[in-house]
């Protein structure tokens, strides 16, 4: 029976990852603001980052927390993932015990692996700390709730069902409004070219 909790192994990837760029924990950690006993105890599957360290790690690491959670499993042709399997990460700043001010904030994959495609689900209180801009294309869609999106000095509020598309390049940033907003990320995995007006 397969592990359907195995993408909580995320270490292996980000130890690769440091490893391939030839830095020291002591260097991701003053790059990252994160403790080196912390950034080791991530690598050895002892402590469980929030989306948020994870993140700074990432941009320790010149590279996406999407592309480390994805980098955690091997491809596969069909894949299940379990809405009772894991949790997800908290999306709190702290060491993955501190969800900051809404404790049941959460992030959670929804694709494991290296694909073409990446999905994220994120629920509760989320306001990104800094503007993102993804070099491929990403939609958005809000399951419950309502959340407000700034792209290009812009601000678009959107409600339940509703969607925003995109294109690689285009900064971005987010936060729900509402208790118990759900919203699904879904993603062209930054090392597929578009094929459709591909940006490098």
């Amino acid at each position: 029976m397969e592990d359907e909790t195995s993408e909580r192994r995320i270490g292996a990837g980000i130890r690769r990852r440091r490893r391939a760029l030839d830095l020291t924990l002591a260097e991701v950690a003053a790059r990252s603001g994160l403790s080196s006993p912390f950034l080791s105890q991530i690598e050895n599957d002892r402590a469980r980052p929030s989306m948020r360290s994870l993140q700074r790690v990432a941009d320790a690491l010149d590279t996406t927390a999407v592309q480390l959670l994805a980098a955690a499993e091997t491809p596969r042709r069909v894949d299940i993932v379990r809405a009772d399997a894991d949790p997800g990460l908290d999306a709190g700043l702290g060491s993955g015990v501190d969800a900051g001010p809404d404790p049941t904030a959460r992030v959670r994959p929804l694709v494991r692996g290296q694909h073409q495609m990446h999905a994220l689900e994120f629920t509760g209180d989320h306001d990104a700390e800094r503007p993102f801009r993804h070099r491929n294309d990403e939609l958005m869609y809000v399951a419950d709730g309502a959340a407000e999106v700034e792209v290009d000095g812009r601000t678009h509020r959107l409600g339940r069902g509703d969607t925003l598309y995109l294109t690689g390049g285009v900064e971005h940033r987010w936060r729900a409004l509402e208790a118990g907003t759900r919203v699904l990320l879904v993603a062209v995995a930054d090392h597929v070219e578009a094929v459709v007006d591909p940006l490098g």
